[in-house]
């Protein structure tokens, strides 16, 4: 994604990391496997890499060698996903890492014709319609697997529950569906709407949850997505603020007593062509 289009602090992906890679869904790795080459080099092109997390949990799943080509925008995030790469393969092959600083809504044909696998994580739900409809044929071209982790779907559970919960939870999903500089975001939406895309052009597709389960022993992320949750829902709905600061430290006073638990709802997607 371009610079203007989404801006994400790799303190803010450090934070989140473990919470992905414990969401994420074994399953459809375990699917994913078999169209993978069983001889030579699987190459992985990974967009909208961010730090590279993506690599350091998948990698260690897949036999043989492995070449990840690493697509951001961020220079700034390709540098630390460069300096902390995936060590090793399932097996003790080698894994190689290669960055490349660019926009992923502009790829051309050649950019993933070598792909034996195309990745992304939490990303879908930050593009319009436009942008996913030619990511989805970007990625189809070389006729290889695609999963993508980690799309948000629009529900929140709270517990214990609060009156509150139920309008933050709208606001903040109406605010993911914006409309910002002529971009209508599609958020929540973004995963049925590729899964539609990838099977109208023919593909397998294959949809598994992946929820983040936050508790006590996350108290840090917690707070930081919590937040980040309000602080969305207010700036597309500014009538909520005085509510929400006031449930805001009551939910964080109960986080920060161990008494507040998270479930944030993800779906994983795993496309296999046929």
């Amino acid at each position: 994604m371009t610079a203007e289009m989404v801006q994400v602090s790799p303190a803010w992906l450090e934070l989140r990391e473990d919470a992905d890679a414990a969401a994420r869904s074994t399953d459809l790795v375990d699917q994913l496997r078999p169209h993978l080459p069983t001889q030579g080099c699987t190459v992985v092109h990974d967009l909208g890499c961010g730090t590279g997390s993506m690599g350091r949990w998948l990698a260690p799943q897949l036999s043989g060698a492995q070449r990840w080509i690493l697509y951001d925008t961020d220079a700034d995030l390709l540098s630390h996903a460069a300096a902390n790469p995936p060590r090793r393969a399932a097996d003790g092959a080698e894994v190689v890492v290669e960055t490349r600083q660019c926009d992923i809504t502009r790829l051309v044909p050649s950019d993933l014709s070598d792909a034996s696998l195309i990745t992304a994580s939490a990303l879908l739900d930050m593009m319009t319609a436009d942008e996913l409809d030619r990511l989805v044929k970007d990625c189809a071209r070389p006729g290889c697997p695609v999963l993508v982790t980690i799309s948000v779907v629009g529900r929140v559970d709270l517990s214990p529950t609060d009156p509150l919960d139920e309008l933050i939870s709208g606001a903040f999903n109406a605010h993911q569906r914006r409309t910002t500089a002529d971009r209508n975001l599609l958020g929540p939406d973004a995963v049925d709407a590729a899964a539609t895309a990838f099977s109208r052009l023919g593909a397998d597709v294959t949809v598994g949850p992946s929820p983040w389960r936050l508790d006590a022993t996350q108290a840090a992320l917690m707070s930081a997505w919590f937040t980040g949750w309000v602080g969305a829902a207010c700036e597309q709905r500014p009538d909520l603020a005085s509510a929400a600061a006031i449930y805001a430290r009551r939910r964080l006073g109960q986080a920060a007593a161990g008494a507040l638990s998270v479930t944030v709802y993800h779906q994983d997607l795993l496309v296999s062509p046929r």
